[in-house]
């Protein structure tokens, strides 16, 4: 419910926690954002900080919302009543947000929107409330708010910068349900030292003698809350020696409800009229302030407005502008807690009523939900009804939980496991792992029907595939097609074309081809299409070094003609295998049009597996700063939708980034990621591959040959293996040289990339005789210049040639070729690699130095500034620039502010179309 701003009490031994929670404020009237996450158990500060907050926020505008029990399954309720107030602004939002956010809020009618553009929505509206003053957003009792509201909520917090607002949350441990809020600060409140309790007891209760005072203090252990509320208990008798048990424990339904605060308020509800009993129940059991709803349902059962004076008397409900709030959370947890079964079924079917009668049909199916008792077919179709407005709405939190609950109310058959199975696809949604297994192992006993154990499997397969684990996707997938097969064959080819890519990220060759063999037994249309995939795969998982390999643009062809309209989550599919079989080029094409794509439509949880592929084709085309800001940017969507499998890809880049330009730190940090998660055939070398980068640019080759060796130990890895030529030569292990040679070559005449045969002559000449090196390295330089891309592997080429050139004591020859190496590395910013070049060039007698001109001032914006400098420059407005990154307006302008300084510019104008240049900084990209 919303609470009024109300004047905070004083807040003993919190001098620590009211300094944070000013300087946030301070920051915020300053134009820095800022979220804080306050935890702690129950009574022991939270609201009085949240409120002491509220008080202080002078000239600030305050949005605040407190969490209910009886909402937390209601789609988007929290975020409906935090916002209410701010109807007129949300005209002001882009179409496509401004659209989302109205859907989620039943506004108004449309598709399901992604839940993340709502978030999105929610951070561009809080910047344009705050462009006319700094904001304070304040969440209580959050561990009740409904899971869609948190997730927008959260996703909003974690992407405020400087649009001058503050995000205070607060949320119970202990025995309330768990409250994840990943990403943002946290501050934990914990009991009053002896001081601070003695000081607050005294304040509270000067008058009680000191033996009573000090029995107190023992009791509430400093707890605030008890400190405040014993005092009472002790003058009104029922706590002469505290703890007791409330008075007659079983009297009008109250008993003992968990912590002794929770049990003085239950006493305190004991000792009122049975009627006033009766409308706290109610008010309880509604959770919302709607004063109006509560009172009609309360005279239902025989309370009347007078009774809710009485309760206001008692400092049981507070009533601010129309809007009714339980004086303290714990009161309406031990109200409800106390309550006897009979009598909870009797409020919420007396608010069922109510809410009929006003034509809310979702809180008054929950309400009716609440008072039934056993199967009811009636309400469990109701619900169901909501779970279909829940998805129309983009809310499949509050889908499955409709389901879950409708299923609850279904007598056991058919019905109830076709409710199960819909709930558990809901669930799956929202990737909540717990939640989904119990859901399945309550359902998969009981799922006759070959097609609903199928979906169920198809469930699990995708929690699997995106936890990271192949072998279990592969094996559910190829598990479950043969139900799907006769009732939908397109499904089954859409499984078995996932399996294909579980069993390449297993890298295990018969795994992909067990997919084919499935597929001709259960004579599925579109073999063709999975026959390419197939072969795609096979062809880097053969390590027999006699086979030749099929050319690779013939089954990518066949691939791509099978491909459907872009759809992004299957676009960046096929730039995964385009990056597989090394065209880089296309692989960026694709997953460019599809990052697009899902900006425009906000279907942000695609956008982790697109930015992977656009991270890993602009690092392999030398685009690296464009590759940072691609990975920095999937990494934090990836973590906040907890998607695994693309976090473990954009880690790669980020470590094979760190590792070339030198950045041990960055390494260190990217890498122990990757050792933190749990290892997998797709991961297995990455970390070997990296430090393998780092050594080589070092000039430490005798280690990187051993660590690239590791790192292209199994089928599927051939990239690294040009390093370990590189490394074996220089280390005096020709026969390790010649065999890593033999097997790039051989992927490059797959590849039929220009930019791979390039590389291969160079690891020929690399172990060719004196006489036939020149030429093979003149062929290769040949090849880099028509592949016209791949700065990296050029400049490396050319460095090879001119340490060859020098070696042969043809030093005015080696020159060029390390000039062209040395800038070229300097723009990328691969600092060891620059520092070998110049090192050969002063060996040769060169002493000029050698600089690349632009690289130094893009060098030192940061990711973010790149990616909103490259849409500046593209003549895109700060908040559509802002609807593309999943930022506010006013962040936008930050980094532009922060930037152009550093660009040597004074404002957008002088960004001309199409800067910064392809590959100058690395910025580049469709």
């Amino acid at each position: 419910m919303n609470r009024a701003p109300t004047t905070a009490p004083p807040l003993h031994g919190r001098a620590v926690e009211l300094a944070t929670v000013e300087r946030l404020l301070a920051a915020a009237r300053t134009g820095r954002s800022a979220a804080l996450v306050v935890r702690g158990e129950a009574g022991i500060g939270k609201s009085a900080l949240l409120a002491y907050a509220t008080a202080a926020a002078t000239g600030m505008r305050v949005l605040a919302q407190t969490g209910v029990e009886t909402e937390a399954e209601l789609p988007y309720a929290a975020l409906h009543a935090l916002l209410r107030s701010a109807g007129a602004e949300l005209d002001g939002l882009p179409d496509a947000q401004a659209d989302a956010l109205r859907v989620a809020l039943g506004l108004a009618a449309g598709p399901p929107p992604d839940r993340f553009l709502v978030g999105l929505a929610v951070l561009t509206l809080l910047a344009e409330l705050a462009a006319d003053r700094p904001v304070l957003c304040v969440l209580d009792d959050a561990h009740w708010i409904d899971r869609a509201s948190a997730q927008v909520l959260l996703f909003a917090a974690r992407r405020l910068g400087n649009e001058a607002v503050v995000v205070l949350v607060a949320a119970r441990t202990g025995l309330a349900p768990d409250f994840p809020a990943p990403g943002l600060p946290e501050l934990t409140l914990s009991r009053l030292d002896d001081a601070a309790a003695r000081a607050m007891l005294d304040a509270e209760a000067g008058d009680l003698p000191r033996r009573v005072r000090d029995q107190l203090l023992r009791e509430a252990a400093g707890n605030p809350l008890a400190l405040r509320e014993l005092p009472a208990a002790h003058r009104a008798g029922r706590a002469p020696v505290y703890p007791l048990a409330p008075p007659e424990a079983g009297r009008g339904g109250v008993a003992p409800t968990g912590s002794p605060v929770e049990r003085e308020f239950a006493a305190r509800i004991a000792a009122l009229p049975a009627a006033a009993r009766t409308a706290l129940l109610v008010a309880a059991a509604d959770g919302t302030c709607d004063t109006g709803v509560v009172l009609a349902a309360a005279e239902r059962l025989g309370a009347t407005p007078a009774d809710l004076e009485v309760l206001e008397r008692e400092r049981l409900l507070t009533f601010t502008s129309g809007c009714m709030g339980f004086h303290h959370p714990l009161i309406r947890t031990a109200v409800y807690g106390a309550a006897t079964l009979p009598a909870k079924r009797a409020a919420h079917a007396a608010l069922a009523e109510v809410l009929d009668e006003r034509r809310e049909h979702d809180r008054r199916n929950w309400h009716l939900a609440a008072s039934s008792f056993g199967p009811d077919e009636r309400v469990a179709t109701a619900l169901e009804e909501s779970a279909v407005r829940a998805r129309e709405r983009g809310s499949h939190e509050a889908v499955a939980a409709a389901y879950e609950r409708a299923a609850a109310l279904t007598a056991p058959g058919p019905e109830w496991v076709r409710r199960m199975v819909a709930g558990t696809e809901a669930a799956a949604e929202v990737g909540h792992r717990e939640w989904v297994g119990r859901l399945i192992g309550s359902t998969t006993p009981h799922a006759r029907d070959p097609a609903h154990r199928a979906r169920l499997a198809l469930v699990e397969a995708r929690l699997a595939d995106e936890a990271d684990e192949p072998e279990l996707t592969h094996r559910l997938l190829l598990d479950a097609v043969g139900p799907a097969a006769s009732a939908a064959p397109r499904l089954a080819n859409e499984m078995l074309l996932w399996a294909v890519e579980a069993g390449w990220s297993a890298r295990d060759r018969g795994m992909v081809e067990r997919v084919l063999a499935v597929a001709e037994d259960l004579d599925l249309p579109d073999r063709a299409h999975l026959r390419a995939h197939v072969a795609m795969a096979t062809a880097q998982l053969e390590d027999d070094p006699d086979v030749p390999l099929p050319p690779a643009r013939v089954a990518l062809a066949e691939v791509a003609g099978c491909q459907g309209p872009g759809a992004p989550r299957p676009t960046a599919s096929l730039a995964g295998w385009h990056l597989v079989t090394g065209d880089d080029a296309a692989a960026l094409a694709l997953a460019a049009a599809a990052e697009r794509e899902s900006r425009a439509t906000g279907a942000l949880g695609a956008l982790p597996r697109v930015l992977s592929a656009l991270a890993a084709s602009r690092w392999h085309l030398g685009h690296w700063n464009d590759a940072a800001a691609a990975a920095a940017d999937g990494l934090s969507i990836a973590r906040d939708i907890g998607q695994d499998r693309a976090v473990g890809g954009l880690v790669v880049v980020q470590a094979h980034l760190a590792a070339a330009t030198g950045d041990e730190v960055g390494l260190a940090a990217a890498l122990a990621e990757v050792d933190g998660r749990r290892p997998t055939a797709a991961s297995a070398g990455t970390a070997a591959s990296a430090r393998g980068l780092l050594d080589l640019g070092a000039g430490r080759f005798d280690v990187a040959a051993d660590r690239l060796a590791e790192a292209v130990a199994g089928p599927g890895r051939p990239r690294a293996l040009p390093g370990l030529v590189e490394a074996a030569v220089r280390a005096g292990r020709p026969e390790q040289a010649r065999a890593a040679a033999r097997r790039f070559t051989r992927w490059a005449e797959h590849t039929g990339q220009a930019w791979a045969r390039a590389v291969a002559l160079r690891c020929r000449a690399l172990v060719a005789p004196d006489d036939a090196a020149e030429a093979l390295f003149a062929e290769a330089v040949a090849l880099h210049r028509l592949d016209g891309a791949h700065l990296f592997a050029r400049a490396r080429t050319e460095l090879l040639l001119g340490e060859w050139l020098r070696r042969a004591r043809r030093r005015s020859e080696a020159r060029a070729p390390l000039r062209t190496a040395a800038d070229a590395f300097a723009e990328l910013g691969a600092r060891p690699w620059a520092e070998r070049a110049h090192a050969e060039l002063r060996a040769t007698g060169e002493t000029r130095a050698t600089t690349a001109p632009d690289c130094g001032a893009l060098a030192e914006l940061t990711p973010q500034e790149l990616q909103v400098v490259r849409l500046a420059a593209a003549g895109l407005s700060n908040r559509d620039i802002g609807a593309q990154l999943f930022l506010s307006p006013r962040t936008v302008g930050y980094h532009l502010y922060k930037a152009f300084p550093k660009l040597g510019v004074a404002s957008r104008a002088q960004l001309p179309g199409g800067w910064p240049p392809l590959r100058s900084g690395g910025l580049a990209g469709p």
